[in-house]
């Protein structure tokens, strides 16, 4: 048995049962998500967001889709949890896919959006464009299923680290829809007032910066009083085709305090210059993200994040010294050195299960105490609990064969086992104990509570077995269902073996004892 635990607890580390928070569900719709370089009009990101919208219509169990250039499209689960809802700006694009109600098609939406993602991607490569495929997520919302964020004391430096990281993603086979927090690169005009210029010409510095806004987006220079309760606006500002055009305007011209107009192009200085780069924060200390998703036979995250450990930590941080890991808590001396934490799934994966955990482990310790004041018994309980362990023989393997995740699911099947397989154990020693009493044999007594017992114990399983089947084929709940059916089966077949064994084993030198005694020396 302990090797048969010990096997068990080898799959998934073999890689032949994924862990996995939680499966995707079938979901009718999913979005695709397109970052151009920074200053990209809003024209080109939507020809690219077009284009793919052409290929989508090529899906056949897509229903219809609708696209948004320059802002984000309604907000919904994604937009709350990732902060779609905030995006904005030419260079951002968003398309909505409905699909075909899950009922009439036969693939699932986490297959369809594996099936689309590489040609979709191949699109926004053509265009220089970044195009990820974002599904809604089952469970606890994270900002991407594969986070890495980067701490540091310097702003350049964390941004050197995180691209040095993004580059480790992007070679890393199965991980998909790769981003970080920075920006590419984008050239920003920064126009200066010439204070003394525009002093000695007697043109206020807020004329100029008037002008400029009114030939960048307009101004609203008078109002048409037609008799209608909010009156129009009559807005002035550059032809669509000057609105780009630095020269057109420089051209503009702001009146000076003795009526002449002047260019602005006499009055500022032109310099060149990047747009900056944002700057995020968690918990008050500055940080960089690198985000990436599964793809592929592996889609748990935590193979990715486990399988690029290695290349993160060979990652060279400025100033010579080592890239320090953290997966539970944020570093503390993050001012100090740089230093990467893994977060997304990882995160509540492991809180989950540490959780879970310890309540299972309060469970057993309340489940010993009820046994211990039902039998008056300290070792009893132990030997009544001893098969909990076996629901791992079940429960593993099954997974396995079935090529299903062991998620959170799974184990709360595993959670509800232990009270199955106690029950079990106590009816087979209730019986063992009632039949002494009575006056049969040690051995016998052992041999008839299986003989007994054995009838309603398997129905009961039986019972519980059929009824997981009608959840077997649901995606989230498919853990639970495996869990319960697996894990009952070898359970229950183990239990009427083991425990008579371990009873027999614990009990059998103190009633061998009793029975050589005679009843003349027992009386006396």
């Amino acid at each position: 048995m302990a090797a048969a635990i010990a096997l068990s607890l080898l799959l998934p580390v073999l890689g032949r049962v994924q862990l996995k928070m939680l499966p995707f569900d079938d979901k009718s719709e999913f979005q695709v998500l397109v970052d151009m370089p920074a200053g990209t009009p809003v024209e080109r990101t939507d020809a690219v967001l077009g284009a793919l919208g052409a290929h989508l219509r090529t899906v056949p169990e897509v229903v219809d889709y609708q696209h948004y250039a320059g802002t984000a499209s309604p907000i919904n689960f994604n937009g709350l949890v990732r902060q779609y809802g905030l995006r904005t700006g030419g260079e951002v694009g968003d398309i909505q896919v409905n699909l075909v109600d899950k009922h009439r098609r036969k693939a699932q939406s986490h297959a369809i959006a594996t099936r689309v993602r590489p040609a979709l991607q191949a699109i926004g490569r053509r265009f220089g464009a970044n195009v990820k495929v974002v599904e809604v997520p089952p469970g606890p919302p994270v900002l991407s299923p594969i986070v890495a964020e980067v701490y540091g004391p310097t702003d350049e430096g964390r941004r050197q680290v995180a691209q040095a990281i993004r580059a480790v993603f992007e070679r890393t086979e199965g991980v998909v829809d790769v981003d970080d927090s920075s920006i590419a690169d984008a050239p920003r005009t920064l126009l200066l007032v010439d204070r003394r210029k525009a002093a000695l010409a007697g043109v206020p510095q807020a004329a100029v910066v008037q002008t400029l806004r009114a030939g960048l987006a307009g101004d609203a220079a008078a109002y048409l009083h037609d008799g209608s309760k909010y009156p129009a606006a009559a807005v002035v500002r550059l032809a669509e085709a000057d609105t780009g055009d630095l020269d057109a305007l420089l051209q503009l011209g702001v009146r000076s305090a003795g009526g002449r107009v002047i260019p602005i192009r006499e009055l500022v200085r032109v310099s060149d210059s990047l747009r900056e780069q944002p700057i995020h924060h968690k918990d008050g200390l500055p940080v960089n993200y690198v985000v990436g998703d599964m793809a592929g036979r592996v889609d748990s995250p935590l193979y990715g994040m486990f399988g690029m450990r290695s290349a993160v930590r060979a990652v060279p941080a400025p100033g010579g010294a080592g890239l320090q890991e953290y997966f539970v808590r944020q570093p503390d001396e993050a001012y100090r050195r740089f230093a990467v934490k893994w977060d997304g799934e990882w995160q509540i994966t492991y809180e989950t299960f540490r959780d879970m955990g310890a309540a299972y482990a309060v469970g057993l310790v309340l489940i010993y105490l009820l046994v211990v004041a039902q039998f008056g018994s300290y070792l009893t309980p132990l030997i009544i609990m001893a098969p909990i362990p076996l629901t791992l023989v079940g429960v593993m393997p099954g997974h396995a064969l079935l090529g299903a995740q062991y998620t959170a699911t799974s184990m709360i099947g595993m959670i509800a086992l232990a009270g199955i397989i106690v029950r079990n154990s106590i009816l087979l020693v209730d019986f063992i104990d009632l039949q002494l009493r009575q006056g049969v044999p040690f051995g016998q007594a052992i041999v008839d509570s299986a003989i007994a017992r054995a009838q309603p114990i398997v129905l009961t399983g039986l019972a519980a077995m059929l009824g997981a089947f009608f959840i077997l084929d649901d995606p989230i709940f498919n853990g639970l269902a495996v869990s319960l059916i697996f894990g009952i089966f070898v359970s229950t077949l183990l239990t009427l073996v083991v425990i008579p064994l371990l009873y027999y084993a614990a009990y059998r030198h103190r009633f061998e004892a009793a029975a050589s005694v005679s009843p003349e020396e027992h009386t006396s």
